[in-house]
């Protein structure tokens, strides 16, 4: 899972392989996702320690354009859709997927964007506190 940044690989190409990696992760687990034997809260723990975890991998050392933020709450909410599945409209019966603000009001963690900033924060105040001739160095690998 190592992550090696230099000024010669695109920290884009980074982003990209980490979603790559997160979207196969997600592939495998969605049956369980999904699945009535589990209860949501286990649902969202599988999401957040293995889904998450490989999303965000050095995620520190990202600026994400808007289109990357985007693709991010995308992810994010069609994982929430499948862990609280669709819902069933008590007047008509019919059954629809959930809004956007719904998701939100279920998943009470921060969501995405804001683990992301929240890590870049601190990795910020991580090297202001550095001392001065000691290089940085992400968790992730080499910078």
């Amino acid at each position: 899972m190592g992550t090696t940044l230099t000024n010669q690989i695109s920290i884009q190409e980074e982003i990209k392989s980490r979603s790559k990696s997160g979207n196969a992760c997600y592939h495998v687990v969605q049956n369980l996702l999904s699945s009535s034997l589990l209860s949501k809260n286990m649902k969202i723990e599988i999401y957040r320690t293995r889904i998450l975890s490989i999303i965000m991998y050095g995620c520190e050392t990202w600026l994400l354009t808007l289109w990357e933020e985007s693709w991010q709450r995308v992810f994010e909410n069609r994982v929430l859709r499948r862990i609280f599945g669709p819902k069933r409209n008590e007047v008509t019966g019919e059954w629809r997927k959930l809004h956007n603000e719904k998701l939100n009001d279920l998943y009470s963690s921060p969501h995405i964007l804001q683990a992301i900033k929240s890590r870049r924060m601190r990795w910020a105040g991580h090297v202001v506190r550095m001392w001065e001739r000691r290089a940085a160095q992400s968790f992730g690998g080499e910078t």
